[in-house]
């Protein structure tokens, strides 16, 4: 296929879905193609423009429909396994506030917080000129905020790969071996963003990695699809490594960020969620993973004047 053009395979593998999927949304029009000698043909740029568009009209509709509930938050950004625990807890100590969840990337939170969509982000973007976590990047993503940036935890970032790592996997440069299938996270990420530099630092081509357009949204999804042999590697948290028992090779300790305007921050609802993080029942819960750090958890790193 000709560069910037996908197949009906392609654009399934690239969407991560059955290519009968694929020819259910030509039928109802809802995804950009174009029919050339017989077959359907998909303009790459199209198609990112069209997921974008369609993840910003689900996060208008979830708007909308929080702001009927009472003590209702919409939070979007990206993902941790403990994560979603803090949202159990929070159920369960405080049932009267409620944090919806959009797993959308650390780059596309920002975005969705700057555009009204959402109340809260959850980042862990880096900047590898400073090595700074998310406050060199509130410029150009949240112009019309005034941030708070509230440090949620440390965690540990690696490859996670097949039980016993059969195939040795122990650094990037392992990505380019013959046989190895990698599995990616999705643009926008912080994961991917941590990839692509070090990719970039290392001058591998991402050409040569077998996987790399095949994206998920989440760690558990890495974790899965390694345990389902759909994959060999993929970058995840420690935790979901520990919870699938499955080998992790470290890359990087980072920090894992709460974002949000300065008038929400004073919601009864996030302070109510700051109360869970630091609770000894939560803390005792998450010590059991291992390799989480909350030393500055609670912190403010950041706030506009």
């Amino acid at each position: 296929m000709s560069e910037g053009m996908m197949s009906t395979k392609e654009v399934a593998q690239y969407l991560g879905i059955h290519e009968k999927q694929v020819y259910a949304l030509i039928k109802s029009k809802r995804i950009p193609s174009t029919r050339v000698t017989g077959k359907w043909v998909f303009p790459k740029k199209l198609v990112d423009d069209w997921i974008n568009s369609s993840a910003k009209s689900g996060l208008e509709q979830a708007r909308q429909r929080t702001r009927k509930i009472e003590g209702a938050l919409l939070a979007s950004g990206s993902n941790d396994p403990i994560l979603d625990m803090l949202h159990t807890y929070m159920k369960k100590s405080y049932p009267e506030f409620y944090i919806f969840s959009a797993n959308t990337g650390s780059t596309d939170g920002l975005k969705a917080l700057n555009m009204g969509y959402t109340d809260i982000a959850w980042s862990h973007l880096l900047d590898p000129k400073s090595g700074e976590y998310n406050i060199p990047f509130l410029a150009t993503y949240l112009p019309n905020v005034k941030p708070v940036v509230i440090n949620l935890f440390d965690r540990d970032l690696g490859f996670v790969t097949a039980p016993k790592n059969p195939l040795g996997i122990r650094g990037f440069e392992d990505l380019t071996r013959k046989g190895i299938r990698f599995l990616n996270r999705q643009k926008g990420a912080g994961t991917r963003v941590l990839l692509d530099h070090h990719l970039k630092s290392l001058k591998i081509p991402s050409s040569k990695i077998s996987g790399y357009e095949k994206e998920v949204y989440t760690h558990f999804e890495v974790g899965l699809s390694i345990l389902s042999k759909e994959a060999d590697v993929g970058i995840a948290t420690i935790a979901v490594s520990k919870l699938f028992s499955l080998p992790f090779i470290p890359i990087t300790r980072e920090r894992f960020d709460m974002i949000l305007d300065k008038s929400t921050y004073f919601e009864k609802g996030v302070q109510a969620f700051m109360e869970v993080l630091h609770s000894e029942e939560f803390r005792n819960r998450v010590a059991r993973l291992g390799n989480y750090d909350f030393g500055k958890s609670g912190k403010i790193l950041y706030s506009e004047n």
